[in-house]
């Protein structure tokens, strides 16, 4: 009889030591004793940390992109009340984390190019796939005049992730979602406002 793979095990351990600790910090011992799997079992199914972490990240980007298309694609909302959804939705899942965990795309983007070319590469094309999701309902909310037109969609797109982004940071410094309702406040009275009249 084959033997059960730990693959799976391995990947869901490494995306909660992860958060925990880092890419950096995140020792394949730390991995594996999570995973209840012996230290050998890593090496059988990864070729390396590197390659392990390029894996967990894509299997959170995939998670992310979920909730994306769950706020996005919502037909029954006004494209620009999408992407409010969608920073509410994140929001509240930040909250009942205890504003204790942000981003682990945002986490990689702090800690790896410096340490990897392969993570540094896959994350600039997670971002991009990312900023076109949302680039696309920014122009609809732009063609129904809900979101002025003074910025490009993909603009306005790199716009919210970064600062986005930069809000979660300040979020898991501050403990409190302070930072990120003060990003929505900010943001839809400004850029993601209509078209003055």
């Amino acid at each position: 009889m084959a033997k059960q793979s730990l693959k799976e095990p391995i990947l869901q351990a490494g995306l909660r030591v992860m958060f925990r600790k880092g890419y950096v910090g995140a020792g394949v011992r730390d991995i594996t004793v999570e995973a209840g799997a012996p230290l050998g079992s890593f090496s059988n199914h990864f070729t390396s940390k590197e390659a392990f972490a390029a894996e967990v990240l894509d299997r959170y980007f995939d998670y992310v992109k979920g909730l994306v298309h769950e706020a996005l694609d919502d037909a029954s909302l006004p494209p620009r009340d999408r992407l409010r959804r969608y920073l509410d939705l994140i929001t509240d899942k930040l909250a009942a984390d205890g504003c204790t965990r942000g981003c682990l795309i945002g986490d990689f983007s702090l800690e790896a190019p410096g340490h990897s070319e392969l993570l540094r590469e896959r994350l600039a094309a997670i971002f991009i796939e990312w900023r076109d999701l949302f680039a696309r309902c920014i122009a609809d909310a732009q063609a129904a005049g809900e979101i002025a037109t003074t910025f490009a969609p993909e603009e306005l797109a790199e716009f919210l992730l970064a600062s986005w982004q930069g809000a979660i940071l300040r979020m898991k410094v501050e403990r409190s979602t302070a930072a990120l309702e003060r990003f929505k406040r900010v943001a839809f009275a400004t850029l993601f406002a209509g078209e003055p009249t």
